[in-house]
């Protein structure tokens, strides 16, 4: 479904009567509304950082609600769609800290390097954002985040903003590194989320654990 380790720590949670229910609700969703991301990218974070690949952890809330931009990545959007505001304001950031300018929306490149693009909840509603809240998947992502805690190799969560922040209970394991700051929206982004240099943070501490760095 998903990709080979993932499929086997996450086996018993695809039984679970809510997942089950999830995954009806989603289903009539689809088949009735206009839901995003495509149906075929629901579990594309999970696709493209297999759980033994995870180094990193940005965590998003839920999908970007606007046509032809969510694509299963939290923060990414397809090329060729305009850049929402929490995007720009994280590619600024991204060249403050380490001097690079990135042009490229789509971050399916960060994700093959071993960073988990997840949204707590997977899927939204077009123009509706968090309508698909409460349905099952905070239970699901929730589950992932303390499987990933069980994880002897250290991971580094970056938990931008007061939703993202409220998952730290989930990490429990000191080998493992969180990075927080107020959200990179524009409504926060001025009250901490600029010159907080979480790139340059998260190179330094895989370095340190002699894992290899993200080329951002």
């Amino acid at each position: 479904m998903i990709n080979k380790k993932w499929d086997i720590v996450l086996k018993e949670e695809l039984k679970k009567d809510y997942f089950r229910n999830l995954g009806i609700f989603v289903r009539n969703e689809y088949k009735n509304k206009r839901v995003f991301p495509p149906y075929e990218n629901i579990f594309d974070a999970l696709r493209f950082t297999d759980y033994d690949e995870v180094k990193v952890v940005i965590l998003g809330q839920d999908p970007y609600h606007g046509l032809g931009e969510a694509h299963g990545l939290s923060f990414s959007v397809k090329e060729g769609v305009d850049m929402p505001p929490s995007l720009q304001n994280i590619f600024k950031e991204l060249e403050n800290d380490l001097g690079i300018k990135r042009n490229k929306s789509d971050l399916t490149d960060w994700a093959k390097q071993g960073v988990l693009l997840l949204n707590s909840i997977m899927t939204v509603e077009k123009d509706k954002p968090l309508s698909h809240q409460n349905k099952g998947w905070e239970i699901f992502t929730d589950n992932i985040i303390k499987y990933l805690n069980e994880r002897k190799q250290p991971v580094i969560f970056v938990l931008w903003g007061s939703f993202a922040r409220s998952k730290k209970n989930l990490i429990t394991n000191s080998r493992h590194y969180i990075i927080e700051s107020v959200h990179p929206s524009p409504l926060s982004a001025y009250r901490g989320f600029f010159g907080s240099k979480p790139f340059s943070k998260i190179n330094n501490i895989l370095k340190k654990n002699n894992i290899d760095e993200i080329k951002w």
